[in-house]
């Protein structure tokens, strides 16, 4: 890669919510790679299968959509980044999301409002709590948000309409946050190679048309970072889509999402 991440060397220790798959592997293993001497934690219900014999990686079990849980986990984050008197900069990246197709309320309202916890609450909730670290010992935070977030997204609108939230309060908190030099970044993939488009009912298949691999969108968002970004928009395609997009109305933007939407599944059937 041409940038030396020189500012990512700085950072002692990161955080993750849901590094067991997907994007949120794939930063684990691409933040490994620029720097190998970072103390990982793992925040999801489920523990990462370890990709180096000598990497750092700590595991704290946590259930987004459970208030407890996270409220619970928050002093073993606490303990796993500050181990040995750690002083070094924080890098906090609130990955854990997902999604529900079908028009709403499918599948059920629980979903729905799990969803709430999980792509919204939860971040607002963590970053809230690790925030004195992280003005104490400097850091970043990195908020993985989605294309979805720049229309609404008939068949999938409360997952939509998490995302664009995690963009708005992203880049008002990269502002908030200038005084303590705690940049923020929101990350904004399209269609990815994980496992979201099984959980959100698409019967396993990710659609295919300009697909991006986990581990490019982890490069993507390094790089941008890396140059101070407070937004980056994963894949020239993704970009190009999202520009285009942002011209016409938004009620002509929900209707041109409707007809895409429906056409990953309902026309299949």
């Amino acid at each position: 890669m041409s940038l030396r991440f020189e500012k990512l060397k700085s950072f002692s220790a990161v955080a993750l919510t849901g590094g067991s798959s997907g994007i949120g592997y794939s930063l684990f293993k691409t933040l490994y790679t620029v720097n190998s001497s970072l103390r990982f934690c793992n925040i999801s219900r489920s523990n990462p299968l370890p990709w180096a014999p000598d990497i750092a990686l700590h595991h704290v079990s946590c259930d987004l959509s459970n208030r407890q849980s996270l409220a619970d986990a928050v002093p073993q984050i606490e303990s796993i980044l500050s181990h040995d008197g750690g002083t070094g900069k924080i890098l906090l990246i609130n990955n854990s999301g997902f999604g529900t197709y079908g028009a709403y309320p499918m599948p059920n309202l629980e979903q729905h409002l799990e969803m709430l916890e999980v792509n919204i609450r939860g971040p607002v909730a963590l970053t809230g709590a690790l925030l004195p670290l992280l003005k104490k010992r400097g850091g970043a935070i990195v908020n993985v948000a989605s294309t979805a977030a720049f229309q609404p997204t008939p068949y999938m609108g409360t997952y939509g309409a998490t995302k664009a939230f995690i963009l708005n309060w992203s880049l008002a908190l990269n502002q908030d946050l200038k005084p303590y030099n705690i940049p923020v970044l929101a990350v904004c993939p399209g269609v990815t190679t994980t496992r979201f488009f099984e959980r959100a009912g698409f019967d396993g298949a990710t659609p295919k048309p300009f697909v991006q691999t986990a581990d490019a969108v982890a490069w993507e968002t390094l790089h941008a970072l890396e140059k101070g970004r407070s937004l980056v928009v994963t894949g020239w395609h993704n970009k190009l889509l999202t520009t285009l997009s942002s011209i016409a109305p938004i009620r002509l933007r929900t209707a041109m999402a409707e007809i895409v939407l429906r056409k990953l599944r309902l026309e299949k059937k």
